[in-house]
């Protein structure tokens, strides 16, 4: 008789490999749980202990730790193999079936105890698949419920062919990876300096084969981290693309910097318009009159539900991509009749605590949030005229709205709307001449953000020529004095921040 081993946590569909197994002539071994299950289910189950001569030991810590399991799961199917095990009275095990405890789940837990934590550390399930893994040649070693339907009929049509079982051993081997990944995670935000451990170790799985990457010619997918909630659910429209998530990533990030209704119209992770309002239609407008034309074809987020009172002033807007909290039924139905290609994203509000990783050529750039707003406090008035109330507040908008546009970031606003943007330039004082082109007549009267310093003053002529009034920037250039003096000059009032806003 051949013999199959089963020990999992997991005991979805249990039963119905025990009886399948059992149908095909395998003999059941089972450990603890495992063991109840399948006798409970009427299936003749052969405890761990019966073929050790040995009782778990340790509240259950140890059971089958022993060379009469591993000695039948690691034997190669040798002659020399088969008789050093018959030697000992083992019996060789072809099929191990086993999963882990839920170690990643009980740590994510508010109320996890060092202790409970540290129970959940499985050793004997481990050690099954690692060994099981290793000899695939000869033993089909099965992780995943999802997996017993195929492997129950390969076994019934006569084995498992190699192949099969070398992908199964794969899958075995990545489950034990990421389950020392988070246990090494855990344990280093207990030992180790935050917010840098000193390794990292990841574990994500792939949740979406994408079309392709940022150009046709690239391969591309979506991975998300293991145990992490998603950040978004997509109710309806086209599958994401690799940019329409690159985009999203960006897009949502910015309305929740206010607490009002506020909408960010981004195109390449950049917002050619963001407004607060007292509501969403009124914010939409004010977003869209920044840049009516780069909004074609964006992505756009909202901070409060998507009603048909705001898609009415959408309109016939091109849109890629429309994110908020929620969605009203009868929004939902006129975007599947009106904009049925239209992604339509729910999403949960941003963890602003998350770490940021960058990859590199040979690793990783990893860095914690720009998760600073404004602190009045720390601002300084540089210029001989006082900023007004206004122009203040005008001030505090736009500085958030400078986090979120790439470096060099100029952003003039009216009021808590953007009214033209600069991003992304070689050159500080070009991103205030794009910035002032867009915005055209309504440069005007407006006022200036600078995620950075100036460097020269010709960015603050171009802005005092443009009808510019006031700048936020955090100051700290070598020239500092001579952009003062030109503010000063130019009647112009400026404050300075002492805090950058770099976004590469």
């Amino acid at each position: 008789m051949t013999r199959a081993l089963l020990s999992v946590y997991d005991k979805t569909g249990l039963e119905e490999i025990g009886r399948g197994l059992h149908d095909l002539g395998y003999e059941l071994v089972a450990s603890g749980g495992t063991a109840r299950r399948l006798s409970e289910a009427g299936l003749p189950v052969t405890s761990v202990d019966a073929i050790t001569n040995h009782p778990e030991i340790l509240g259950g810590r140890v059971k089958t730790l022993h060379p009469a399991v591993h000695g039948g799961i690691l034997a190669r199917r040798t002659d020399e193999h088969l008789a050093e095990l018959a030697s000992h009275g083992i019996a060789a095990i072809d099929v191990v079936v086993c999963n882990l405890y839920p170690f990643r789940e009980t740590v994510a837990r508010a109320d996890v105890t060092e202790a409970h934590a540290v129970e959940e550390i499985d050793i004997g399930g481990v050690t099954l698949l690692r060994a099981a893994a290793k000899n695939f040649e000869s033993v089909a070693i099965v992780c995943d419920p999802a997996d017993y339907a195929g492997v129950l009929a390969s076994l019934g049509a006569g084995t498992v062919d190699v192949d099969a079982r070398r992908r199964l051993a794969l899958k075995a081997f990545r489950q034990t990876a990421s389950y020392d990944a988070a246990i090494s995670s855990w344990l280093a935000g207990a030992v180790e300096e935050p917010p840098f451990p000193g390794e990292f170790h990841f574990a994500a799985d792939r949740v979406a084969t994408l079309r392709y990457g940022e150009n046709p010619h690239q391969e591309a997918a979506l991975y998300r981290w293991q145990g992490a909630t998603p950040t978004f659910e997509q109710l309806q429209g086209k599958a994401l693309s690799y940019n329409n998530l690159v985009d999203l990533e960006a897009a949502w990030a910015m309305p929740w910097e206010w607490a009002d209704p506020t909408v960010a119209i981004i195109k390449h992770t950049n917002p050619c318009g963001l407004a607060t309002a007292a509501t969403l239609p009124e914010a939409f407008k004010a977003a869209l009159a920044s840049d009516p034309v780069s909004a074609f074809g964006s992505v756009i987020a909202v901070n409060r539900p998507v009603d048909m009172e705001l898609l009415e002033v959408v309109g016939k807007l091109f849109v890629e991509v429309l994110a908020a909290p929620s969605f009203t039924d009868d929004a939902l139905a006129w975007l599947a009749a009106r904009k049925k290609n239209c992604r339509v994203m729910v999403g949960q509000k941003p963890d602003n605590s998350a770490l940021v990783i960058r990859s590199t050529g040979d690793g990783l750039l990893v860095q914690t949030p720009d998760d600073t707003g404004v602190d009045r406090a720390a601002w300084r008035v540089v210029s001989k005229r006082q900023p007004t109330a206004e122009e203040l507040a005008g001030m505090e908008f736009i500085w958030l709205v400078t986090k979120h546009v790439k470096s060099n970031a100029i952003v003039l606003g009216q009021g808590t709307a953007t009214v033209g943007v600069g991003a992304g330039q070689m050159s500080r004082v070009d991103s205030v001449r794009l910035a002032v082109a867009r915005a055209g007549d309504r440069a005007a009267g407006s006022v200036l953000g600078s995620d950075a310093f100036f460097p020269f003053a010709d960015g603050i002529e171009e802005a005092a020529a443009a009808g510019i009034t006031a700048v936020v920037q955090p100051g700290g250039s070598m020239r500092d004095d001579a952009v003062v003096e030109a503010v000063d000059r130019l009647g112009l009032a400026m404050v300075v921040t002492g805090e950058r806003h770099f976004k590469h």
